[in-house]
């Protein structure tokens, strides 16, 4: 019989789901959840109503200042961490601490002493930390992966990278706790730390350098008066005739409301603020540019409110070019009432754009003096273009051989941060930031191993 490992969970907001859907399904033979905690108790109502009706026992519940006493009381093995970024760090150190390996969604932390704290508990206690980058197992981020280890375009010197999010998805980081750097440590650090983890893996090197430019553009309240759009509603669950398609009302998605709009009396906390508000200190709009070890120079720019969503990379070599394009949606759009209309298959934390199929995908190979070719992308369903379900296969069941290299340790969660941590000093300077000059601690000399 096999034994199956005992989890502790902390932080059950929306993106909990994805894993206890896999606990309490897919790998319930091979995983437990034993416990959990949440600052919500609401939130944490709701999922126990759900798992207990699909047959699954309610875990017990901790405090979340009391994790390393919970993982002692129920002997947890292994505790995943889906808390608000800026908690990252000390949750991850206190399940360390205390006898636990961690698994913790991206990104790793969101401040240099964030950093420090992981690399020392991770130095000192010899456990370990995986940082979930389900983007690095999505069958066209692979396929480009492929491509340039195959050395087809010759090795690598410049890459071109440009995210876009749209009007639904980029608009939901304006409305929640993201809003506030503190919490978040920007887009960079919260978003793009997927883009530049996947950037160090395609072409297998370390940032050593960033120069970045950027604001607050477009959301916030100043912007809004700039374009003259006069008196907002306070929130998006209200019945303001001053609501429009950037207002989200939690009360029209069962899981919103039960999540949030209804557990409210609990915390006060407001998931569906106008993205137009006073006070967004995060930026809408970014562009950077970043040296790496090995020679390469990547150009990158992300748009919070693009009225379509995906990405572009080009990856220029020696022998050739690489070329990846994928829209994830090609537009939003308004019901008759004026409303985006949501794709109901998606997670309601990340507005439609993951969990949905991409509207098309294309990878194109094209070497000096030659024709342009076409590389065929396996079909991936799921999460994040197929990625998903592939790293939860490897974070419940275990890694199998990979030649690719897809795992992603703390190490790799520090390396993606590097590029996001030295993005926000420059745009503060002004000036040019070396990922040597972050005060990482023990993960400063990790960094530079990696580099050589």
């Amino acid at each position: 019989m096999t034994t199956r490992i005992r989890y502790a969970l902390v932080g059950t907001g929306s993106r909990a789901q994805m894993y206890l859907d896999a606990i309490t399904g897919a790998h319930s033979d091979v995983a437990e959840l034993v416990a959990w905690g949440d600052t919500n108790p609401g939130r944490l109502d709701w999922y126990e109503e759900r798992l207990t009706a699909a047959g699954a026992p309610a875990p017990a519940r901790f405090a979340p200042d009391g994790l390393g006493a919970a993982i002692a009381e129920h002997d947890i093995d292994r505790v995943i961490v889906t808390s608000p970024d800026f908690t990252h760090a000390g949750f991850v150190v206190a399940a360390l601490e205390a006898g636990a390996d961690a698994i913790v969604e991206k990104p790793l932390t969101t401040s240099e002493a964030g950093v420090r704290q992981i690399a020392e508990a991770a130095e000192r206690t010899g456990r370990s930390v995986t940082v979930t980058f389900n983007y690095r197992y999505s069958p066209r981020n692979s396929a480009l992966k492929e491509v340039i280890a195959s050395g087809a375009i010759g090795p690598v010197t410049s890459v071109h990278f440009e995210w876009v999010l749209d009007t639904a998805h980029g608009a939901d980081y304006f409305r929640r706790w993201h809003r506030d750097k503190a919490n978040s440590g920007g887009l960079l650090i919260h978003k793009a730390s997927h883009h530049f983890d996947l950037v160090n893996w395609w072409i297998a090197d370390a940032p050593t350098r960033v120069f970045a430019s950027g604001g607050l553009r477009f959301y916030g309240s100043e912007n809004a008066a700039a374009r003259g759009l006069g008196e907002r509603p306070a929130r998006g669950s209200d019945d303001s005739p001053l609501r429009d398609a950037f207002s989200l009302d939690l009360r029209d998605d069962p899981t919103l409301k039960g999540l949030y709009y209804d557990q409210e009396s609990h915390d006060g906390y407001l998931r569906d603020r106008d993205v137009f508000d006073p006070g967004i200190t995060i930026e809408d709009n970014l562009a950077l540019v970043v040296d790496y070890a090995h020679g390469a120079t990547m150009s990158y720019a992300l748009n919070a409110h693009a009225p379509w969503e995906g990405y572009t990379v080009a990856v220029n070599g020696t022998a050739g070019r690489a070329e990846l394009t994928v829209v994830e949606r090609g537009a939003v759009l308004l019901d008759a009432d004026g409303k985006v209309a949501v794709d109901p298959s998606a997670r309601p934390d990340e507005v439609a754009h993951e969990d949905a199929r991409p509207v098309s995908e294309r990878l194109v190979v094209q070497r000096h003096f030659e024709q342009a070719r076409e590389v065929g992308i396996p079909e991936g369903t799921g999460g994040h273009g197929g990625g998903d379900a592939v790293l939860l296969r490897e974070v419940f069941v275990g890694r199998t051989e990979d030649p690719l290299g897809r795992a992603a340790s703390w190490l790799d969660g520090v390396r993606s941060m590097a590029v996001g941590l030295a993005g926000n000093r420059s745009l503060e300077t002004g000036q040019p930031v070396r990922t040597a000059d972050l005060d990482l601690g023990p993960a400063a000399a990790a960094l530079e191993s990696e580099s050589r």
